[in-house]
């Protein structure tokens, strides 16, 4: 084992790889938006069958009120959500896909198969196995000390 290398630097270095990648490589209709609203775009879209409110989007993605509130209205206004009334409680209003955002979703998630393809690239199965078994040994470490 190399002792000139160290994990946390290793680590720092790939995801700012691998960030850099992900930027080039982002469909022209996210220019508008950030790397959250796309994990905002998806969970809408997996749960597109149940009525989503701000509050669940708040819980789901652990940020408060005004940082919810404010990242609904720029998506809002950008035409990727609209604000539906509900039927059983006039003060709800749910939380809606647009069409554009249907076909943005569907773009990112081509790109990010294409995206992972790359990074698997000459790598076996065996090797991700362990990948992901010293990744979440990583996560579990890091986790005691919080």
């Amino acid at each position: 084992m190399n002792k000139d290398k160290h994990l946390g630097f290793e680590i720092r270095t790939l995801n700012n790889l691998v960030k850099r990648y992900f930027e080039q490589q982002k469909p022209e209709e996210f220019d508008n938006s950030t790397g959250v609203h796309g994990w905002a775009i998806r969970y809408f879209y997996e749960n597109r069958d149940k009525d989503i409110f701000q509050r669940d989007f708040e819980s789901r993605f652990s940020i408060r009120r005004s940082t919810a509130t404010n990242m609904l209205q720029l998506m809002e206004k950008n035409g990727i959500i609209r604000r539906e009334n509900v039927s059983y409680d006039a003060r709800l209003k749910k939380i809606v896909l647009t069409d554009k955002a249907i076909e943005i979703h569907k773009k990112a998630t081509k790109n990010i198969e294409k995206i992972e393809k790359t990074l698997r690239k000459g790598i076996t199965e065996e090797e991700l196995v362990s990948f992901y078994t010293v990744v979440e040994k990583i996560k579990a470490n890091m986790e005691v000390t919080e």
